[in-house]
């Protein structure tokens, strides 16, 4: 029997391996694990790839011969994320029969899967299952993930929506009408004399039923269920009605096939900084078949420069050119691009940038795959090392900044004055590191506010309190007048020369004016002894990691001045109340919970909180029934923060 692996198998893979295991999406999707030659050994599904793939590397009770081996063979683990399990269960039907994979069930043909074909172009259409999809100008719908889901769709289509059942030879002979036109499920085209208009508008009705275009069917039955309502024809009107059942209960989509049956490529970019990642999902005859991802790196042109450029290169490497392309943006000489591509193919290709419908629906795949690459498969260490190399050099710092942090101040209005502290380490943020601090400054003086907060920061590391240590770079929102308090805060500090100085630097965000060029102003880096602050270049390493982290002490602020602002509209609500002090308080918010609680509840109800008296509860109620017509602001109780969230004290 074979040993089922424990965890010494998750650590007896490469750190490379280890890392890309614990970097796997948490979403459906197919995953291809592949040996130490690079060939496929197994293509599977999963509903959380994460949880798959990680689960043949622990005790999970898997006994097949292959999973034991799996440490020892693997050398590369692919994802392919989808949006449900059943759009996962089709691809890897098409992965398995195009890497034949050692140790999966190889299927030899294509009959793995049904679809409904519908041939519009005849007199008089049918509805009949098929295996295969073939491009000869019918509609095909599917496929189906089992023969029993296909099968009861056309069940609900034969008995509700009246098309034909015979082949055609059988219509040809038939001298007399079948059993189906007897129980009402047929209108007979083979014998007798049926509207052709009134039976295609039967044929529409189904193609809308089968593409899932609930809304407009539903709607248009609702209109011909009124009309023969008004007319008095019952009959009709009932069968209309069962029909709308139908369609509500037993509808089915599936979009992983495009139902036009087009060959079509659809692109999508995922950028941090310089670092870009793009993946090209290969949609052939209305199928997802596969995906090809595509990485770059010191890569500062624009989006769409860069997506012009890499269509041209993929497509000049011989790779097979589809009907039409789809793209997240509009990339530059759309219109040369497609008749170079048109000459390419010898035929009429169409650059789109789909805003809605199933195109959009593949590109939102796509960009989730792109993303889901760009986390699972980067070498993130070497990125982030290039990164702060960057930074370090464009800041003039002495060091590289592995130990970043930012301050921001957030107050209205002179009220409530907070600020946030945020750290990054080795380019990554740290929550468990993040601060808040209550600034006893007041008027909306954000230069005191700067001042007060450094100074406190600074005190901790100069006293030596655990997880205060200094960092390698201090970033400031603001400009020079904020960089100015920060180095007085730094130098007033007073901190031994063993600690060592943290760098300064303020990070001013982007103006929303043009210069005299016309170009729109960058965010610009104030340093100490810098007359002329430095404007950091659009999709650089160093401007996404300073970007990020101011808008992450940004959030960070304006979150906790929401909540502070929260808990004080609650709190000035009840303390101008006669008789209602700070213990009976706590006590009504803790019983009751909101004013809109207490100004819902009866005086007997607030007497009967812990520490109420009738007077006292008469005294509430008198209160907020004179606020509420006075139109006075009703607050509600947030939940108390803790954790990183939780204000630095002290």
């Amino acid at each position: 029997m074979t040993d089922l692996p424990t965890t010494s198998a998750l650590e007896a893979l490469e750190p490379r391996l280890r890392e890309l295991l614990e970097r796997l999406p948490r979403a459906p999707g197919v995953y291809l694990l592949k040996n130490r030659q690079g060939r496929v050994i197994y293509v599977g599904k999963a509903k959380s790839l994460y949880a798959r793939v990680r689960s043949y590397f622990t005790r999970s009770g898997d006994t097949r011969a292959f999973v034991g081996l799996l440490s020892r063979l693997l050398g590369d683990v692919e994802t392919v994320v989808t949006h449900n399990e059943k759009e996962a269960l089709l691809l890897e039907n098409t992965l398995i029969k195009e890497h034949q994979p050692r140790f999966n069930v190889l299927l030899r043909d294509d009959k793995s899967f049904l679809v409904l074909r519908l041939d519009a172009r005849q007199d008089f259409p049918r509805l009949e299952v098929r295996r295969r999809i073939v491009a000869d100008g019918a509609r095909y719908f599917g496929p189906y993930h089992s023969a029993s889901a296909c099968r009861q769709t056309l069940r609900v289509v034969n008995r509700y929506f009246q098309l034909r059942t015979c082949s055609d030879e059988t219509m040809a002979n038939r001298a007399r009408p079948c059993l189906q036109h007897q129980i009402g499920r047929c209108p007979a085209p083979c014998v007798l004399p049926v509207e052709r208009a009134q039976y295609r508008e039967q044929v529409e009705e189904v193609t809308l039923f089968l593409r899932g275009r609930e809304q407009e069917l539903i709607a248009g039955l609702e209109r011909r269920m009124q009309a023969a309502a008004e007319r008095l024809d019952f009959e009709q009107a009932a069968r209309l009605r069962d029909q709308l059942g139908a369609v509500r209960d037993t509808l089915q989509r599936q979009e992983v096939v495009a139902q036009d049956l087009l060959d079509r490529d659809v692109f999508a970019l995922y950028r941090e900084g310089d670092a870009v990642d793009v993946v090209v999902l290969n949609v052939r005859a209305g199928r997802l078949v596969g995906r090809r991802p595509l990485s770059f790196s010191n890569h500062e042109l624009p989006d769409e420069e860069l997506l012009s450029a890499l269509i041209n290169r993929y497509y000049d490497a011989g790779e097979t050119v589809p009907h039409e392309v789809l793209l997240p943006l509009e990339p530059e000489d759309r219109e040369a691009q497609q008749q170079w591509l048109a000459e390419l193919a010898g035929r009429k290709v169409e650059l789109r940038v789909p805003r809605r419908g199933f195109r959009r629906a593949l590109l939102e795949l796509a960009q989730r795959n792109a993303q889901s690459h760009f986390a699972t498969r980067r070498a993130r260490a070497a990125d982030v090392a290039e990164a702060l190399a960057k930074l370090q050099q464009r800041l003039r710092l002495e060091r590289p900044p592995r130990h970043i942090e930012c301050y921001d101040v957030s107050n209205l209005m002179g009220q409530h004055v907070v600020a946030s502290l945020v750290v990054m380490h080795d380019g990554q943020p740290t929550p468990a590191r993040y601060r808040h601090f209550k600034v006893a400054a007041r008027g909306g003086d954000d230069f005191a506010g700067i001042y007060e907060v450094l100074a406190r920061r600074l005190r901790r590391a100069r006293d030596g309190d655990a997880g205060w240590e200094l960092p390698d770079l201090m970033v400031i929102d603001g400009g020079k007048g904020q960089l100015a308090v920060a180095l007085a805060a730094l130098r007033d500090a007073a901190l031994p020369p063993e600690l060592g100085a943290p760098a300064l630097v303020a990070l001013a965000k982007a103006r929303a004016d043009a210069d005299a060029s016309g170009n729109e102003r960058p965010d610009r880096v104030v340093l100490p002894g810098v007359k002329e602050p430095l404007r950091l270049r659009a999709n650089t390493a160093e401007l996404f990691l300073l970007s990020r982290l101011r808008d992450e002490a940004h959030r960070f602020a304006i979150g906790h001045h929401r909540r502070l602002r929260a808990r004080q509209a609650l709190r000035s609500g009840l303390d101008d109340i006669p008789g209602i002090g700070p213990r009976r308080r706590r006590e009504l918010l803790r019983a009751l919970g909101s004013l809109q609680a207490m100004r819902d509840a009866s005086v007997a109800q607030l007497a009967a909180v812990r520490g109420m008296t009738q007077r006292a509860a008469e005294n509430v109620v008198r209160y907020l029934a004179r606020a509420g017509s006075e139109g006075a602001e009703v607050g509600e109780s947030p939940r108390a923060t803790a954790g990183p969230d939780a204000a630095e004290r002290g």
